[in-house]
Parts: structure tokens; C-alpha cells; sequence
């Protein structure tokens, strides 16, 4: 089984393990990535049982709406029921890694905003301890210099990811070289650096149930 199909079989699953709980007022929050995409087409099958999305992103906002499903602003959903994404890497305490798509601010929104956090990954992105995958870091484009510079201080090596721009307006900054066995301490400590908006570790706003399909099926952390 190929990766392509690992992906589609966690989608599957998440669409499984939410069906049940989907009701008429039921806001489903969806998140950004190859995935992801994959959980939105399996979801337009069941349009008709809830009643609309929170999207994390403008890209999954397009492809939720032209399955016919609709998609509210969170600021005008009182209640998020469940909330569903993929993710970089994940560890066994379902911390994780995000933001490749470079949508890491609104998906951590949302998730944040949501009763439940489902994440839906294949095998490869799970690791014994987070940083193999570099950390995404949006940042308001007048601080490049200044967080790069305490990134480096932290002991990571930040990389510009040129020619991107957030759906915020921002840059991101992808950090290499960092192993991240205390991810909720280096999540606090990377937020409080004066110009970073968020970065890509979910420690405090962690998984709560991770849906991992592998090759000999979908197991759940």
C-alpha cells in the first residue's frame, strides 16, 4: 500500500469516526493539506447530515464550496463539534508538527476552537520525537531579521520560504536542525519572540485523537 492510498484510508476513517455524531446544527472545522483534501471528498457525501464547515484555509474553502458544502466565518459559529487535519509529524503523546501548507496560524484557531481534535495522518509522519520535519514559523514580514536571529539562539537554523505569503499577509520561516523533546516549552518560548504570530508545534493545543493509517490498517493513538 502506497502512501496515496495510507492517506485516503485515514480520511476514510475519520469520516467513520465522525459520521455518527453529525447532526443538522452539527459545524464540522476543516483543516489544510494533501490529506485533508482527501477527508473534504469523502465528507461531500454526507453534506446533507451537518449543517456547514469552519475552514482553516482559502485553498480548502475553495474545494469545500465546490463540493455544494457551505462554509461559515468562525466568528459567526457559536460551537465547533469536531475539528479535522492532517499534520507533519506526530508523536505517541499526539504532539505535533503543522503548518507545511503555511496555514498553521488558522488551522491552530480553529483547532482551539473545537470540542474534539481528530488528526488523520499515514505512518511516515510518525516520530519517536518531533523536529525531523522543519518547524514552520509565520512572522509579520518586518521581523524577519529579528526572529531569525532568535531562532538561531534556540539552536535552530531557519530557512525563508521565499516567494510565500501566508493567507494572513505573513512570511514563514521553516526552522531545521531542532529536536524537540520538550515541544510544549519550545512552543511557549517561540511565541513570546516579539514578530512570530504562531509556529507549527501543537503542544498545547495537541491532538486528541490520532487516526494513523499504516499497512496493516488504521490505528488510533
Amino acid at each position: 500500500m502506497d502512501q496515496a492510498e495510507q492517506k485516503r484510508r485515514a480520511a476514510d476513517a475519520a469520516l467513520e469516526y465522525i459520521e455518527p455524531r453529525l447532526t443538522p446544527n452539527t459545524i464540522v472545522g476543516v483543516g489544510t493539506g494533501s490529506t485533508t483534501n482527501l477527508f473534504i471528498d469523502a465528507l461531500a457525501a454526507v453534506r446533507h447530515k451537518f449543517d456547514a464547515c469552519v475552514s482553516s484555509s482559502v485553498a480548502s474553502t475553495e474545494r469545500l464550496q465546490a463540493h455544494g458544502i457551505t462554509v461559515l466565518d468562525l466568528n459567526a459559529v457559536d460551537r465547533i463539534e469536531v475539528y479535522v487535519d492532517g499534520a507533519d509529524e506526530v508523536n505517541a503523546d499526539r504532539q505535533l508538527i503543522k503548518g507545511g501548507g503555511g496555514a498553521l496560524t488558522r488551522e491552530k484557531i480553529v483547532a482551539a476552537s473545537a470540542d474534539e481534535f481528530v488528526c488523520i495522518v499515514d505512518e511516515s509522519k510518525v516520530v519517536d520525537v518531533l523536529g525531523r520535519y522543519p518547524l514552520p514559523v509565520e512572522v509579520i514580514p518586518m521581523a524577519r531579521g529579528l526572529v531569525a536571529r532568535a531562532l538561531v539562539g534556540l539552536g535552530g537554523s531557519p530557512e525563508w520560504r521565499q516567494g510565500f505569503t501566508t493567507d494572513n499577509g505573513n512570511i514563514i520561516l521553516d526552522v531545521h536542525e531542532l529536536k524537540i523533546t520538550h515541544p510544549a516549552d519550545l512552543e511557549a518560548r517561540i511565541n513570546n519572540i516579539v514578530g512570530v504570530v504562531t509556529n507549527g508545534i501543537f503542544a498545547a493545543q495537541a491532538a486528541h485523537v490520532v487516526l494513523v493509517a499504516g499497512q496493516s490498517g488504521v490505528r488510533r493513538i
